[in-house]
């Protein structure tokens, strides 16, 4: 057991110096880490904590249900790629339910007003964010434990393995305001459930419940509500303690495979496993299965 202090970082100091030496003070003395204070940002606030066990959690507190994506998400994910000691990455939601994605009320457009630029908000906030998401090189569970609406369902659909409570959902709200699926819904959607199915959520917008995801293929696994965190604490932790080298390359496998042929493929698992067979993980992996032990893997 570990005991858990809250750091609030001081506005008008710099932000990135401020959580790197509160990040590493506090791994040093054993602690887990809150983040808050200038990270707080158009009603949505992240928080971190580093746990014992090497994974790192990243809760999206989304005032009026909805969560906005904004650099400070953005640099929490880049110091968690930065860091070696942070080998897994737990994504869930705190309040009512996981991500409502953009908070309508930012976009009330008057009639006289200018249209807003959508692309822009895209291209700067949410965009960066799915690619930092898919291209970490580390493994990312998710934990649905509400509604996931709009972007916020498809930024859920960018981790790794996705659990979800019983009780969540998965809307793809867009046509609802007249948009077409973003945050890479249209590219995630017919990949885990097939074309038809795809066009059913994102033409209709229904609310699509936890139990049909896991059967449609959209999510790894439906769980109860309150057995939800204690099982994405356990696989994060399973995660990190695993030889997370070779699941990253795993991720970069997987993900490439829909755009190559199959000997461009081939080609690839042969590059990949030259290269990690040289690796430690893999030397104490076969030596712990000979000795009938369990692997101390380190990641490299």
């Amino acid at each position: 057991m570990f005991e858990k202090r809250e750091v609030r970082l001081v506005a008008g100091v710099s932000r990135d110096d401020l959580w790197a030496k509160a990040w590493d003070w506090w791994t040093r003395q054993g602690f887990a880490l809150t983040k808050t204070g200038p990270y707080r940002c158009h009603g949505a606030s992240f928080y971190a904590r580093i746990g014992l066990r090497r994974e790192f959690d990243l809760i999206l507190d989304g005032a009026n249900g909805g969560c906005t994506v904004d650099l400070a998400f953005r640099a929490v994910l880049t110091e968690v790629k930065r860091r070696d000691d942070v080998r897994a990455l737990l994504l869930t939601g705190a309040g009512r339910g996981f991500c409502a994605g953009q908070d309508l009320s930012d976009r009330v457009i008057a009639a006289a007003a200018e249209p807003v630029d959508l692309g822009y908000t895209i291209s700067t906030h949410y965009n960066p964010l799915i690619r930092t998401l898919r291209e970490l090189p580390k493994p990312v569970v998710c934990a649905v434990n509400g509604v996931a609406a709009g972007a916020g369902a498809n930024i859920a659909l960018a981790c790794d393995v996705v659990l979800a409570a019983r009780s969540a959902s998965f809307i793809q709200a867009f046509c609802k305001i007249g948009l077409v699926p973003d945050s890479g819904g249209t590219y995630f959607l017919p990949r885990l459930v097939g074309t038809a199915r795809a066009m059913g959520l994102a033409l209709l917008g229904d609310k699509l419940g936890a139990e049909d995801a896991e059967r449609w293929g959209l999510i790894w696994k439906c769980v109860d509500d309150a057995k939800l965190m204690d099982e994405a604490r356990a696989l994060a932790a399973q995660l990190a303690a695993g030889p997370t080298k070779a699941l990253g390359e795993i991720k970069r496998a997987i993900y490439a495979s829909p755009a190559n042929m199959l000997d461009a493929q081939l080609d690839f698992e042969r590059d990949l496993q030259r290269e990690l067979g040289r690796s430690g993980d893999y030397r104490e992996g076969v030596a712990a299965f000979m000795e009938k032990r369990a692997p101390k893997f380190r990641g490299r």
